[in-house]
């Protein structure tokens, strides 16, 4: 047997992400898309793959260094309808193959970006939500002259003008698209220049459709006013749906057509709520009722890891017969699959696939026999499962990973639950070195999550298996603050940062200190966005760690206001006041203010094209530290948006997880206690 090694920063060229999954309409067969990295050219690309659920072998359907994603099985499984930029490096288009064998054409040739998009019943046309280019971008990419000299100026008119990894937003909204499966010919179904229109929805029968569409009298200052709109395919007639106010996602209607079912929060700005299953009737008459609400529970996806970010959220998929709904659920660190009939009820809420782990990107076939989906675990990144209902059992069918994984010995993990300083119950794991030896005692890193609401869990995380491999036990947990734990869990925190979540946090780390094999007095502690956060605020208030990484990390919020692409509305977390209405309120919950307390060596890693969190927020760390004579760096990432950590350049990713290794080894490491 060949002897296994440790996990390196370079396996992540090597590592391959299985990104989005569907099942034919007849159960034999699974498309999925897989991501690989030419590490020469530090460019990623994708190509769709399909496994026979006959033979259970996968073959490669696409080839080429184009992204092909997205893949969507025609009614009849003949054809397969995808995204790729095969023709233009940056301007997708939807393509369609057919499955038996053949060239993909590209059905799309209109200038603008893509999101969901779906197949009618019939399968002649598709809808999809879609945002045209700007003419003026349309005509300085077409002029070579124009083009050399770049933008002159922008132009904002509106609040949200931009977002983080997409940079500055078009003019142009987000309109829904009637695509014809057969000739390509697009036609634009919804118009207007303030509102969007997203999450498109065939209705039984393909003669309407359902969207969501925000149509305050300014939707940018009044961003949870989301209502559902039916709306007629020959244009002749939309109707709103009456629902409670909140934002929502994902509408979709029964197969009687008498029902919609949607993703939603109830009340403006509770960031802190659980995402719920609503039900509603397509008449419009009688009030939506929230089928989950008893049970505490959160439907979104906030399982974190660093290749997806997290797997991507299905939405609600109803029985055949319009009795009940499956949906998944995040709680405890890992997502589970459930069902509920329509008449909601504890005695009528069911688990359907819990194996530990999380998962995503569910689609069933047409007979609703069988369920593919994507799995991963705290040592597998995602790949594609699928569940048998005779069988009442899953099975692993892609193994794009086993090959690298084989060679890789992995530390042992432990998940625990603890009690915070108040006698609160909090959850959280430890990861032991690979090659761990008993009697030993190990530095310790302690991760902390972004979010703040989201979570940790059964999820592969490469920089926690990184550093473990590196020497260090890596633990994590999920104080207050994040979701998977019930709304008092997540509204712990709500206009209090840095209180109840500081005190979680300073438990766990305790409890972690006091074990065996770890020495208390080489604590490093690291965290990107409100992990960064957190980091911000762990220097300013305790020198238990020996070093710190601070990652994305928020510094100040009187500053932070206006700059991130969430813009305003990040006043919902702080008293919903603007800062000129309570100064204090925000400086009480910056780290900045403590900042002059700081002596833990720190070290300070941003992106420069970071719109949720703006560079400045570190630069203020940096400055500030080197000013009070504390031992500090800044690295800096060009080009890179606030996800680098999951979804940037591979080499970049690559020098980010050295320098975090080099920074804890210079105060951390003792030679001897790793040999």
């Amino acid at each position: 047997m060949r002897k296994k090694r440790n996990l390196t920063a370079e396996d992540l060229y090597l590592l391959r992400e299985v990104n989005g999954c569907a099942i034919s309409p007849d159960g034999e067969h699974i498309v999925y898309s897989v991501q690989s990295v030419d590490e020469q050219e530090n460019k990623k690309s994708s190509n769709l793959w399909v496994c026979s659920l006959k033979d259970e072998k996968s073959n490669q359907f696409t080839v080429g260094n184009q992204v092909d994603s997205s893949p969507r099985w025609s009614p009849d499984g003949k054809k397969i309808a995808f995204l790729s930029n095969r023709d233009d490096e940056k301007q997708p288009q939807i393509y369609v193959i057919p499955f038996s064998g053949g060239e993909a054409r590209p059905l799309t040739d209109i200038k603008g970006e893509f999101a969901g998009f779906k197949w009618s019943p019939s399968g002649e046309d598709l809808i999809c939500q879609f945002r045209k280019k700007d003419q003026d971008d349309i005509e300085r990419s077409e002029d070579d002259l124009k083009k050399e000299l770049g933008i002159v100026s922008r132009r904002v008119q509106r609040v949200f003008y931009k977002f983080d990894g997409r940079g500055f937003l078009p003019d142009e909204r987000w309109h829904i698209w009637k695509i014809n499966g057969n000739t390509g010919e697009s036609t634009q179904l919804t118009e207007g220049k303030i509102f969007d229109e997203t999450f498109p929805n065939w209705a039984p029968g393909g003669r309407d459709i359902v969207f969501l569409s925000n149509h305050a009298q300014d939707p940018d200052l009044d961003p949870d006013a989301v209502d559902i709109f039916i709306h007629s395919i020959d244009g002749k007639k939309t109707r709103k749906i009456t629902t409670p106010v909140g934002p929502k996602q994902d509408p979709v209607f029964s197969p009687d057509g008498k029902w919609i079912v949607y993703y939603g929060k109830e009340g403006r700005d509770n960031w802190w709520r659980n995402t719920s299953l609503w039900l509603v009737s397509a008449d419009g008459k009688g009030e939506a009722v929230n089928l989950t609400q008893e049970f505490d529970l959160d439907l979104s996806n906030t399982i974190i890891n660093d290749f997806l970010g997290h797997l991507p959220l299905s939405p609600p998929i109803w029985s055949l017969d319009s009795s009940l709904i499956y949906f998944s659920v995040s709680r405890h660190g890992k997502a589970t699959l459930h069902s509920i009939k329509k008449e909601g009820g504890a005695e009528n809420l069911e688990t359907l696939i819990d194996q530990g782990g999380t998962l995503g990107s569910v689609t069933f076939d047409e007979a609703q026999g069988r369920i593919a989906y994507l799995h991963s675990s705290i040592q597998e990144p995602p790949e594609v499962m699928v569940y048998d209902f005779k069988e009442n059992q899953s099975q692993k069918l892609s193994h794009v990973n086993q090959t690298v994984l084989e060679e890789i010995q992995f530390g042992e993990v432990e998940m625990v639950w603890f009690k915070g300083d108040k006698g609160n119950d909090l959850q959280g794991w430890i990861m032991k070195p690979p090659f761990y030896k008993e009697g030993m005692q190990y530095p310790a890193i302690l991760e902390i999550h972004g979010g703040p609401r989201a979570q940790y869990g059964d999820n592969f995380m490469h920089e926690f298996h990184y550093l473990a491999a590196q020497g260090y036990v890596v633990f994590f947990s999920n104080p207050r603050g994040g979701q998977g734990y019930g709304e008092d869990h997540s509204k712990a925190i709500w206009n209090n940062w840095g209180t109840v979540d500081f005190d979680d946090i300073m438990a766990w780390t305790e409890f972690v200190s006091q074990q065996p094999y770890v020495d208390s007095e080489r604590l490093g502690v690291t965290g990107g966005s409100y992990g960064g956060y957190m980091t911000n605020w762990i220097i300013g208030q305790t020198n238990r760690f020996q070093a710190a990484v601070t990652q994305r990390s928020v510094s100040n919020l009187i500053s932070m206001y206006g700059s991130s692409d969430l813009n305003w509305a990040f006043q919902f977390e702080f008293g919903n006041q603007p800062p000129w209405e309570n100064l204090e309120n925000y400086w009480r919950q910056s780290p900045m203010k403590h900042i002059g307390n700081a002596q833990t060596p720190t070290m300070v890693i941003h992106s420069e094209n970071d719109l949720r969190v703006s560079i400045e927020q570190g630069e203020q760390i940096f400055v500030a530290l080197k000013k009070l004579g504390v031992d500090t760096e800044m690295i800096r990432y060009p080009d890179e948006p606030h996800g680098l950590s999951r979804g940037g350049r591979t080499d970049r990713r690559i020098d980010r997880l050295n320098h975090i290794l080099r920074w804890f080894n210079k105060y951390l490491q003792d030679d001897e206690s790793t040999q």
